[in-house]
């Protein structure tokens, strides 16, 4: 059984995105099985403290895959926090980092060659000089990058690349076709270290400006575990999958009731979960 610890750069902080606004991915994940019916992951989902004890255990071969979510506008992640994750990773074991827009998250960056698949405002911004610039406006305290893909509780269309990378693949081997949206994404892209390793496999589009803009970067670079960079915790979290669950007070875009009136439409989004796990784990 595969070890899958859920962490948030913050601590138990109720008016934040602690872990407990990730219980639906969690639960999903941990109710995955087997052939044979036995569990496929053993999930722990815990806020970070400190020098994080469970990244230290990450590092030492306690968890197989870390999801981070870098929910922190703070620099969080401590030197010996990014050194664990480093380390795991060159132990060979799977990350995915997530995180929002304009710089919250960004001590993602100081994951080294990994990190850089995340572009902030003040720190790795984007080499595309063109794109350093607001597309949501209707939330004037969030500036770039803030791609707006629709409302929460909402779907957006998902553009996949070809080849169709194993995440990115429904059952029937057709391409995945919606992600949960969101008022201001993240942005993300391929680390110039690892060009040769790395690929873009799912592209959004911007309902506010028509902008094209990366949702997931697959990284399977040698010597090291598998890496998944995507543009926004949004699409995992609670209240994305049902906003009746609700957000911290200081989420004040209204949300939209699609994925409440039809659930089935979280499909996608539930397959998207599932291959990464997998992916991470090499099994696909």
């Amino acid at each position: 059984m595969t070890r899958l610890l859920l962490k948030t750069t913050i601590g138990p902080v109720e008016d934040d995105w602690h872990v407990g606004r990730f219980s639906r991915l969690a639960a999903h994940l941990a109710a995955l099985r087997a052939e044979d019916g036995q569990p496929l992951y053993q999930v722990t989902a815990r806020d970070r403290a400190g020098d994080d004890v469970d990244l230290a255990a990450f590092a030492a071969g306690g968890f197989d895959q870390l999801w981070l979510f870098a929910v922190d506008v703070t620099g969080a992640l401590t030197e010996t926090d990014a050194a664990n994750i480093e380390a795991a990773q060159k132990a060979g074991r799977g990350v995915l980092l997530t995180r929002d827009h304009q710089d919250l998250g960004a001590c993602l960056t100081k994951l080294g060659d990994v990190g850089q698949a995340q572009y902030f405002q003040t720190q790795n911004p984007d080499p595309d000089e063109t794109r350093r610039r607001r597309d949501d406006i209707d939330t004037p305290t969030i500036d770039w990058p803030n791609y707006h893909s629709g409302a929460n509780g909402d779907l957006q269309a998902v553009e996949v690349p070809a080849p169709v990378h194993p995440i990115m693949r429904r059952a029937s081997g057709e391409p995945l076709r919606h992600l949960p949206s969101h008022p201001h994404e993240g942005a993300v892209g391929i680390p110039a270290t690892l060009k040769a390793h790395s690929a873009i496999i799912a592209v959004g589009t911007s309902k506010a400006t028509g902008a094209r803009f990366n949702i997931a970067v697959a990284i399977d670079g040698p010597d090291r575990g598998r890496a998944v960079a995507n543009s926004s915790f949004h699409h995992l979290c609670d209240y994305n999958w049902d906003p009746r669950l609700g957000r911290p007070s200081f989420v004040t875009e209204p949300p939209a009731d699609r994925v409440i009136r039809d659930p089935t439409l979280l499909a996608d989004t539930h397959r998207y979960v599932e291959n990464i796990a997998a992916w991470l784990d090499r099994r696909i």
